[in-house]
């Protein structure tokens, strides 16, 4: 009995959790696609949407990255989150969170390609969390 009940919590978390990280996604990426703000907070809320999106089909399976330095870790501990596009996600997060957003957050340097670089790094991630969460 006990064992069915936490069973049954467990589902029920990791649902409320999955729902919360996917509600994020859709508000962070509607932002970060908007033609109308800042090319810094663009790329601020695409690298955001980008984490909750990793964190949307963690949640799938009952793990939690935490923050967004744990991505590496956290995908390479669990690599049942992407599978075979594991490397390509937290390479294409990492991309974005060490090499792009920079450029926007920190220094002046962020150009129009880079700003299109950020949008192609988040649909990658977009796309593969898609797949996951349609399995």
């Amino acid at each position: 009995m006990y064992r069915k009940a936490y069973r049954r919590v467990c589902y029920h978390i990791t649902m409320a959790q999955l729902s919360v990280h996917l509600t994020k996604l859709k508000t962070l990426q509607s932002e970060g696609l908007r033609d109308d703000i800042s090319p810094e907070l663009r790329v601020e809320a695409l690298f955001l949407a980008s984490y909750q999106a990793v964190e949307a089909a963690a949640a799938r399976i009952n793990v939690h990255i935490g923050k967004h330095q744990n991505v590496r870790r956290e995908l390479e501990a669990n690599t049942e989150v992407f599978g075979d596009r594991t490397d390509e996600v937290w390479r294409a997060f990492q991309d974005l969170e060490t090499r792009i957003r920079p450029k926007f957050i920190y220094g002046q340097s962020g150009s129009k390609s880079d700003l299109a670089e950020a949008i192609r790094l988040f649909r990658v991630i977009e796309s593969r969390t898609k797949e996951v969460l349609e399995q």
